[in-house]
């Protein structure tokens, strides 16, 4: 069973490949019935990535669990009437198209409204309803350019790109924070009546860059590509490579873990020189040698037991057995229809790890309907 905090709440999810499929998952883990419309045959989204024996991707079933997926043609009369009458009888609507297109269709968000008072309705889209970028096109990468979240991150010479997409994720995380504060509006709201959310999925990065541009005011702190502690400047937090070619973190931001750090080493000169200016070239690559002339084992036991915010890079193979990843229950591994790793809600309730995820469900929209008219649901 979900986590209860949602229950009996029904939002309708018009939205494909992760932003909003993401940020209804959230909503369907805490509990909300999240009713996945869906355009004939699918959303491409099931056919991206590794494919099970049914031929649908891991990726779209790993983000879609919990969820009930009818398919409608919204162009038809047929399928505009049974999407009306979902929308009479959820709470909640989120969409992904790019503006205009489901004005044209007649379930724009002031249609759905008055369908539906009570509605909550959230546009997920890339730069917004509004602005001189409304209808271009654009995916991460894009977003992160013109937001901030790629020019003061990755090496002196050139920015990286951003793995997971950063973008795509945030903004789900987003989309489903402001319906849940559009739900908990409506039920203030003497009238009951819902609200209009407009969210842009480059503008999620934006709120995220507030140490980088207050930066412009404050040269001293501006964090110009591993120029400053968070972003590689700093010899306490950085990431330093074995021997054996892998790496070790280090985020000794408190003085008292640098100096953990540094006695550990048996480098108590480094001590002092926790706040050379930055980029600190010279101690980083001191602390570099001395990481570079041992193993990752030699590493993990030179720091065993120092409280010193210490942590290997590991490989994504060592993650699913890792004991603190073990302990905590967020991964199920499942071996059909294909070998997946299904990662539940990050979160404990009342003592209790995440529950179960039910397994992506396919209705048909008539039947879904009638469903809920025999059970007396409104």
């Amino acid at each position: 069973m979900p986590i209860p905090f949602l229950t009996g709440l029904r939002v309708l999810d018009l939205s494909q490949y992760i932003p909003g499929p993401y940020g209804t998952l959230i909503l369907a883990d805490l509990g909300a019935e999240v009713i996945k419309v869906e355009p004939p045959g699918g959303e491409p989204m099931r056919g991206v990535g590794p494919c099970g024996a049914d031929g649908v991707s891991v990726w779209y079933r790993m983000v879609n669990g919990g969820k009930t997926v009818v398919e409608i043609d919204l162009k038809s009369e047929a399928g505009k009437r049974d999407f009306r009458a979902l929308v009479e009888r959820s709470d909640a609507f989120l969409e992904s198209y790019r503006p205009g297109v489901l004005d044209r269709l007649g379930f724009g968000h002031a249609a759905l409204h008055g369908m539906n008072p009570g509605i909550v309705t959230c546009s997920l889209s890339g730069w917004g309803l509004e602005g001189p970028y409304r209808l271009r096109g654009g995916h991460d990468i894009n977003y992160m350019a013109l937001m901030g979240g790629l020019e003061r991150s990755g090496v002196p010479e050139r920015p990286i790109v951003a793995f997971p997409p950063t973008a795509d994720f945030a903004s789900g995380m987003q989309a489903a924070l402001s319906i849940m504060g559009g739900l908990i509006g409506r039920g203030r709201n003497a009238d009951g009546k819902g609200a209009t959310i407009d969210v842009s999925i480059a503008e999620t990065v934006l709120p995220w860059q507030v140490w980088a541009l207050n930066g412009l005011f404050h040269p001293e702190w501006d964090a110009a590509r591993a120029a400053q502690f968070p972003n590689g400047g700093a010899a306490f937090y950085n990431i330093y490579e074995t021997s054996d070619g892998r790496f070790v973190t280090l985020g000794a931001l408190e003085a008292k873990f640098w100096a953990n750090f540094c006695t550990a080493c048996g480098r108590p000169e480094w001590i002092e020189r926790q706040w050379e200016p930055r980029p600190q070239e010279a101690l980083i690559a001191e602390v570099a040698a001395f990481v570079a002339a041992r193993s990752l084992g030699e590493m993990n036991r030179l720091m065993e037991g120092v409280d010193c915010c210490y942590e290997p890079v590991h490989r994504l193979e060592e993650v699913p057995e890792h004991p603190q990843i073990e302990a905590r229950q967020m991964l199920r591994r499942h071996e059909e229809p294909a070998p997946a790793y299904e990662i539940l809600f990050p979160g404990w309730i009342d003592g209790k790890p995440p529950p179960p995820r039910p397994p992506v469900r396919y209705r048909g929209a008539s039947d879904l309907l009638a469903d809920w008219e025999a059970e007396g649901r409104p």
